[in-house]
Order: C-alpha cells, then structure tokens, then sequence
C-alpha cells in the first residue's frame, strides 16, 4: 500500500523543501526562527514514520526507499543554505563531509544490494546518533543569523562538529563492514 501515514509524512518531509528553501531567502528577520521550525517539524517527521511504520505494521519498499531520500535531501538542502549564509570554511567543510559520506554511503547500499549483501552494511546506533545530532546543529544554526558573539551558534557550530565526527566514524565502520566483498577478487 503505497499511502501508508509514514509514508504520508515522508511525502510532507519532501514537500516542505522547496517551502524551507523560500521561506530562507524572505527578506524578514523572522525567517531563521521559521526555517528553524520548518525544520524541526521535518526532522521530527522522520522519528514519526519510522516509529508509526513499526508499531502500524506498515513498513512497505516504497517507504524503506523514500525515507532516506527525504532526509538527505532536506539535510543537503538546508546544508547548502547554511554554507551561504555563513561564508566559512568552519562550515563549509563539515557540509562537504556530511553530503560526500551521505553520497558514498548511499552507492556503496546500492552497490552491496547489486551483490546481494545489502544487510551487511545496515543502518546502525551511531549512524542514528549522527542523525539526530546533524538534525539538532541544523536546527540551532538555522535559528539565527551568522554571529560568533551568539552563544546558540557556537551551540550549533559544537553539534555540527559532533556530527561530523559521527559521521566519519560511521563511514568507517560502513566501509569496514563492506570491506570483504568490495576487495573480493572473485
């Protein structure tokens, strides 16, 4: 069934997109506190369907396929807006790091279900832990404008790089797990 309510909520997560990415560039003050929120109420949705597919028995393909692509696509949206309006290295390199291993780890999923190892390389403690610390540094960087002297940035600027950290150690151990079969000569 392909109009489950996760997958009801995914279809939301993906269509407040494009409404986060307008709402950023109104030439308002209100808009970091309104991007914040859209997000959160984005990223909340992602706890929700997982949780109702569960507990409703309503896990289907469609959803275990799109509810990934909703987060990345959010994440990297709001990643890209971020990187703009902060003008940094500080975050543009942890942006860059999030989308590549995102990417990376996306083909290598695909690359082991190809190979029929797809359970090998499944979604873990700390890649959940990652999520939700991105998902917080997100929503703290997007709640106000670029200033070193606001102490919820340097919050948000602490979690991002927390993320980031995750993130890494969880590629390496997606990298680990899949490493027999990406060397395997046979």
């Amino acid at each position: 069934m392909l109009f489950t309510i996760p997958n009801i909520l995914t279809f939301i997560r993906i269509l407040l997109i494009p409404v986060f990415v307008m709402v950023f560039y109104l030439p308002f003050d209100w808009r970091y506190m309104a991007c914040s929120s859209i997000f959160a109420i984005a990223s909340i949705t992602d706890f929700i369907d997982g949780y109702l597919a569960r507990k409703l028995q309503q896990t289907t393909k469609f959803g275990a396929f799109l509810d990934p692509v909703a987060d990345k696509l959010i994440v990297a949206a709001a990643l890209i807006l971020l990187v703009e309006t902060h003008a940094t290295v500080f975050l543009a390199i942890p942006a860059t790091i999030i989308i590549g291993r995102e990417i990376m780890i996306s083909a290598l999923r695909e690359w082991m279900a190809e190979v029929g190892r797809r359970t090998s390389i499944a979604v873990s403690y700390i890649g959940k832990l990652k999520t939700t610390l991105q998902m917080l540094a997100i929503i703290t960087l997007l709640a106000g404008p670029p200033d070193w002297s606001s102490l919820l940035m340097i919050l948000g600027y602490f979690l991002l790089y927390a993320a980031v950290f995750l993130t890494l150690w969880s590629m390496v151990l997606y990298l680990k797990a899949a490493w027999p079969d990406l060397t395997d000569e046979s």
